[in-house]
């Protein structure tokens, strides 16, 4: 079976996992000295220093670089891309190191992955980036020309567990109508067509709130306090992506803090419902997305493993399909599966191709 190796960076960690085939051997969430992080500058300067920490996690498990047939890494913030699993080039790293418009950490897991690949002459690959864009003609519609709606979701647990769920119905993933929700610190919430999200909320700019965000707001009201005086360009975009949601109203951003505080508290109680609410709204759209033709909701992400949260929700939209759980999200196992079916061949890499900056 192929030996793969996942790589995931956050902000102060790098999550890790190895895979003979299918089956996890190992897998381990190396923390870096945030302090120490801060202290090199530049997202990519950081890239000597988790290579080493990788190095040493894989000496630690009895393995070598020559050992693996491939490396799975995490999609970074790429241009729009179809959905699939692209092999890491040099325009994709080029990109991600000199291009991208977010600086995110994220945007090192390939490039780590291409430098262990090209040391020992085997494949890297990335599966459904976050960028991956596959909106119907009528998504894109905002209500001015000048600002397009965009494609900005959680591609890879979105896509991973709408494939598990189509192998446990008995139908081709390719045939598949799901509305799939993606419940954590962002909620993305899709319309999925065939194995295409042909729709979904961008989850930092709309949709239901969330535990730090405020998804979509009255945009009069958006604008009063943009040229209120009373804000700056940065510190208003951080109060509707950082501090919104169960942040602003309850001052948490756990949920199951807020929702522990719901059983004694009215008030919180009705954020909850009001959570439940915003979110049941935008699963109903997205059925009407599909003309009502859909093989199953699906909910996901870290807050679906909240069971009495999950009825609220269930109770506004069971009528309207067979609603199925995949709480949580692992990224390394997608990651992994991504780069095996292109390895066993059930399907063909995609090709980065980057055309340069536009003058």
């Amino acid at each position: 079976m192929p030996l793969v190796l996942s790589i995931n960076p956050g902000s102060t960690s790098t999550k890790l996992a190895i895979y003979d085939g299918d089956h996890l051997v190992t897998k381990q969430s190396i923390a870096h000295d945030g302090d120490r992080l801060a202290t090199l500058g530049s997202l990519m300067q950081q890239v000597p220093l988790r290579k080493k920490n990788i190095l040493e996690f894989l000496d630690h498990a009895g393995y070598e670089l020559s050992q693996f047939d491939a490396f799975a890494a995490r999609g970074g913030i790429l241009p729009p891309l179809e959905s699939g699993t692209y092999r890491v080039n040099e325009q994709m790293v080029e990109y991600l190191k000199d291009h991208s418009p977010v600086e995110h950490a994220s945007n090192l897991a390939a490039v780590l992955a291409w430098e262990f690949a090209t040391t020992v002459h085997k494949p890297a690959f990335i599966t459904d980036p976050v960028s991956v864009d596959e909106f119907h003609a009528l998504s894109r519609y905002s209500g001015l020309p000048e600002i397009p709606r965009k494609s900005l979701l959680h591609a890879l647990n979105m896509k991973a567990v709408s494939r598990k769920v189509a192998r446990e119905i008995g139908k081709p993933y390719a045939e598949c109508n799901f509305v799939v929700a993606h419940l954590g610190g962002g909620i993305s919430i899709g319309a999925q067509r065939r194995g295409r999200l042909v729709d979904v909320n961008n989850a930092n700019d709309e949709g239901p709130f969330s535990p730090e965000r405020t998804g979509a707001l009255p945009c009069g009201d958006v604008v009063k306090m943009a040229f209120s005086g009373e804000y700056a360009h940065k510190e208003l975009k951080r109060l509707f992506t950082k501090r919104g949601g169960l942040t602003a109203y309850l001052n948490t951003n756990s949920f199951q803090k807020a929702y522990d505080m719901g059983r004694n508290d009215p008030h919180a109680a009705e954020v909850i419902e009001a959570m439940a609410f915003q979110i049941s709204k935008e699963i109903g759209g997205m059925c009407a997305v599909l003309e009502g033709n859909i093989d199953a909701i699906i909910l996901t992400g870290g807050i679906a493993h909240h069971v009495e949260f999950v009825e609220k929700i269930k109770g506004y939209v069971s009528r309207f399909a067979l609603v199925t759980l995949v709480p949580g999200e692992d990224e390394l196992e997608a990651l992994a599966t991504g780069t095996l079916r292109v390895l066993e061949g059930q399907e063909d890499s995609r090709t980065f191709v980057f055309q340069g900056v536009k003058e």
